[in-house]
């Protein structure tokens, strides 16, 4: 999954890459730590040091510098907060401390929030739900106070300059045409046994007990508009926003950026609304300037299509392309985005939503995130969002999805544990500091990713996905390490 710049220095390089005899090498300086299915986070001694005239199989190109990463998080939504009311005080404040403290564990800088229901909340709810009230009198966001706001509050206690966005599953129902909150009817078990005896698995899924009242005739579409297209209701869905925004500022949580829909092309079963690009484009023309007036920045997304074209409605736009800075890709959305970037090198691009497993939290999935991760930075992702923070061992949600999650806690014995991929995003996310670089590399060995810290330490993510021990030697400015790598592990490397 690497990028053109990659294969041009691939292409450059001759294919191993000979160590001059004077270079300066790395012996028992920097750090180094290591992840395996069994064993977690393992700090290493030294950095072992390549021998003269050891052709290197890969070199980080510390002068070669792509694009600015902006952070690491996860996404506050209530089935994290309400796993972790199940868990101790002591244990709780750990967990958050773990993921939010700077320079202490995952290091989380900016976080995704919902704008009222999605997925994995409690059950459905907007902030104003009296059907035609224009005015938006009975907008009120008392709901979150029970879940969200403690949640999100506990985080910025530990970071206080952590970053907020958000977006909508779905607006209030009475503002789309379907007049409900889901897109898509419930699947009947004949439905399901046809569809998995075409040869297609329903993975993580679990409909036996998913209700959501959607008839027949109230199903959405992709490619059409269920939100009403009339001046009206867009004034109505801004002002939404704005209010939205407002109501959390007098909590003491600001919100730096907002998406306009979750998934806009997805009809689910779930909180959810299919839009147009063009009935987008009209309404980031209204949303445009109520979060102008509060200083909110907007972004397109989230993008969950491979094609390119639907951004470029909105870009090209006179009446949204304005007002937007940026954009989110997730699930397969992750075909649009090198594309994208090629073609508007200044927008900045979020990889919005890690893809959300089956709630099993395996090894196997942790390698696939691992793929992700490079697809996206090699793309140029500026910033990576996990999705769930914590779930209930099994993760499923209240419309019948398994998934996975950073922390997953036992219901019964109380207790908690962090998840494989905790520890992968750790892999970056402790090290990768905001306004860090992504550094060009080239060689035989492309297994890994490069950054450079605002200090211009630079970091080095390795994976050795073989079943053995592999030797790694790699040139990172004029230095030089060569260690070895345990069999099916993730490595971090400080080089100073």
């Amino acid at each position: 999954m690497g990028n053109k710049l990659n294969s041009l220095c691939r292409v450059l390089l001759l294919p191993g890459i000979l160590l001059a005899a004077n270079s300066s090498v790395l012996a028992q300086t920097g750090e180094w730590v290591s992840t395996t299915s069994t064993s977690n986070w393992e700090v290493k001694h030294k950095i072992p040091a390549a021998q003269s005239r050891k052709t290197a199989d890969a070199e980080v190109f510390t002068d070669k510098t792509l694009q600015k990463v902006e952070g690491f998080g996860g996404c506050f939504n209530e089935l994290g907060y309400t796993s972790l009311q199940l868990l101790s005080s002591n244990d709780r404040q750990t967990i958050m401390k773990e993921l939010f403290a700077p320079n202490i564990g995952a290091n989380f800088t900016i976080c995704r929030m919902p704008v009222g229901a999605n997925d994995f909340s409690l059950d459905w709810y907007s902030y104003d739900e009296t059907e035609g009230d224009f005015d938006l009198k009975n907008f009120s966001i008392a709901h979150d106070l029970k879940t969200l706001i403690p949640f999100i509050k506990e985080a910025k206690k530990y970071n206080p300059k952590l970053a907020l966005w958000a977006s909508p599953w779905s607006p209030p129902q009475w503002l789309k045409r379907n007049k409900h909150y889901a897109a898509a009817m419930v699947p009947s078990k004949e439905m399901i046994q046809k569809y998995e005896a075409s040869g297609h698995k329903l993975t993580g899924m679990d409909f036996s007990n998913v209700t959501n009242g959607l008839e027949s005739s109230q199903v959405g579409k992709e490619g059409t508009d269920m939100f009403v297209q009339d001046d009206k209701y867009f004034t109505t869905y801004a002002n939404y926003f704005g209010k939205f925004i407002d109501a959390y500022k007098k909590q003491g949580i600001n919100i730096g950026m907002v998406m306009p829909q979750n998934e806009f092309n997805s009809a689910q079963v779930f909180p959810s609304c299919t839009w147009t690009a063009h009935g987008l484009a009209k309404f980031v023309s209204y949303l445009g300037p109520q979060m102008q007036q509060r200083g909110v920045k907007v972004f397109f997304g989230t993008d969950e299509r491979p094609n390119e074209k639907l951004a470029d409605t909105l870009l090209t736009s006179p009446e949204s392309g304005k007002f937007i800075t940026g954009m989110g890709f997730q699930w397969a959305g992750k075909g649009a985005i090198a594309g994208i970037h090629n073609r508007y090198p200044n927008l900045t691009l979020y990889q919005s939503e890690q893809e959300c497993g089956d709630g099993q939290n395996d090894w196997k999935y942790c390698r696939y995130t691992w793929d992700l991760m490079k697809h996206y930075f090699n793309s140029g992702a500026n910033a990576y969002m996990y999705w769930n923070i914590s779930l209930n061992e099994g993760g499923i949600s209240h419309w019948g999805w398994h998934q996975n999650s950073l922390v997953s806690v036992d219901t019964t014995a109380r207790t908690y544990k962090f998840n494989h991929e905790y520890y992968l995003f750790k892999h970056l996310s402790h090290y990768v500091k905001p306004g860090a670089v992504m550094l060009s590399t080239g060689g035989t060995f492309n297994n890994m990713l490069a950054f450079k810290n605002p200090d211009n330490s630079v970091i080095l993510i390795v994976q050795n996905d073989g079943e053995n021990e592999k030797q790694v030697t790699i040139k990172v400015g004029n230095k030089t390490i060569s260690p070895i790598l345990e069999a099916d592990s993730f490595n971090t490397f400080v080089v100073n």
